[in-house]
């Protein structure tokens, strides 16, 4: 995640070639990396945007204190853009030795604009001693980000797939029950006609937001393959038209008649539970229950997942190419993926984001610690994750970005 949507077209002049950069730690050598981090202290540049993520990341940093001498910093942004932003104008200014960020939670197009740019130190990952519990041969959504190999420049920390809740006892404020909820984007849109008010989504360019229009434009149009590829190959205007239909018919259906819509996931479900929509989704599976759990939203909320598969891809955090801690950052990575951090961060009382690691290939005792609470109403069905559908080429996400601001906002 929620690594996020940036904003970087405008900031991207043609960049300096870079100078020299300080002397980086060998990333095969983890003893002599340890020794290196200890008493450093690491700047994440993370989206705080929700609670329980940043009580997660507080947890992270009295941990790695505790275990490793490292102070680490959680440094709370709206979007990673800013970041991006951010050593952007520090390679421009020939900064190479000394830079602000040193961890950056980071996913999509932003891992594209960063890699593109050599802004980006690494390959680390692979050298990372719990980066094997992740099995990536068997697993190569851990090594792909958007279509793109991330070469061991990102290490991956969670999963994130499109997972729609509803109340089951409440529809249009009485007491019906929602006993089928739509199945596919095209029911969704009938549903929603049915129903005024009661579904909307993020407005763009946040990133669960634009995560729907991915989804939409995969299920409407007769061009799916060309999302694979970048955008400039394609016909824009002929592959995302239907796109713009839907959205135009569905809009007057949604949450103030689609004149208004929540700035993030996290006020959508806030919506839900204060009565105000029966529907709504996330693109962390576990949130429903966690939500239920932390009673901010009713027990008969339920999850599923679309008939025809939902959007999902794995978020990454990576070190940029000037930061001067690049040992701690490397510690805090491999201690993100540890089993301890993993299954922590899977507890629905926590987060309840997915976990990276392949648990069926786990010890006993580690694999242990990854059981769910299945007694939690609002728990997704076993296998229900199976059908993901892959994230589009990043280019795609600020084109689609652009066009609904000129559609809909007139910017």
């Amino acid at each position: 995640m929620r690594a996020f949507s940036p904003r970087l077209a405008t900031l991207l002049p043609a960049l300096l070639l870079c100078g020299p950069v300080a002397a980086a730690p060998d990333p095969t050598n983890w003893t002599a990396v340890l020794d290196e981090a200890s008493g450093q202290n690491v700047y994440w540049y993370a989206w705080a945007g929700d609670q329980r993520t940043n009580d997660y990341i507080d947890w992270v940093a009295e941990r790695v204190e505790e275990q490793f001498d490292i102070a680490l910093t959680h440094v709370k942004i709206g979007d990673t853009a800013e970041a991006v932003s951010r050593v952007l104008a520090e390679k421009q200014a020939d900064n190479d030795d000394d830079g602000s960020v040193d961890l950056v939670w980071i996913n999509g197009e932003n891992f594209a604009t960063m890699k593109a740019n050599d802004l980006l130190f690494g390959p680390f990952a692979d050298a990372l001693p719990h980066f094997a519990l992740t099995y990536p041969e068997q697993n190569p959504e851990v090594v792909t980000d958007f279509t793109l190999p991330t070469e061991g420049y990102e290490s991956p920390w969670g999963r994130a797939q499109i997972t729609f809740y509803y109340d089951s006892h409440e529809l249009r404020g009485d007491s019906q029950e929602i006993a089928t909820p739509p199945q596919d984007i095209h029911s969704l849109r009938e549903w929603a006609e049915a129903n005024p008010g009661r579904f909307t989504y993020p407005r763009i360019p946040d990133f669960t937001g634009s995560t729907f229009l991915k989804q939409a434009l995969i299920a409407l149009t007769d061009e799916d393959k060309a999302l694979y590829a970048p955008v400039e190959e394609s016909d824009f205007t002929a592959v995302t038209a239907p796109l713009w239909d839907y959205l135009d018919a569905l809009h007057p259906h949604l949450w103030r008649s689609g004149r208004q819509f929540p700035a993030t996931g996290p006020e959508m479900r806030s919506l839900m539970s204060d009565g105000e929509l029966s529907l709504a989704f996330t693109f962390y599976p576990s949130v429903p229950a966690a939500a239920v759990a932390d009673y901010e939203l009713p027990p008969s909320t339920r999850s599923y997942v679309l008939d025809e598969g939902t959007l999902g891809n794995v978020h990454f955090v990576a070190i940029p190419y000037n930061s001067p801690h690049k040992a701690g950052a490397m510690v805090v990575a491999d201690f993100l993926l540890s089993p301890e951090a993993q299954a922590h961060k899977q507890d629905l009382g926590v987060w309840g984001d997915r976990t990276v690691l392949d648990v069926t290939r786990l010890d006993d005792e580690s694999r242990a610690l990854f059981t769910l609470d299945e007694s939690n109403p609002a728990m997704l069905p076993a296998g229900a994750l199976q059908k993901t559908l892959p994230e589009p080429h990043p280019s795609w996400m600020t084109a689609l970005q652009d066009a609904w601001q000129a559609r809909y906002v007139g910017n």
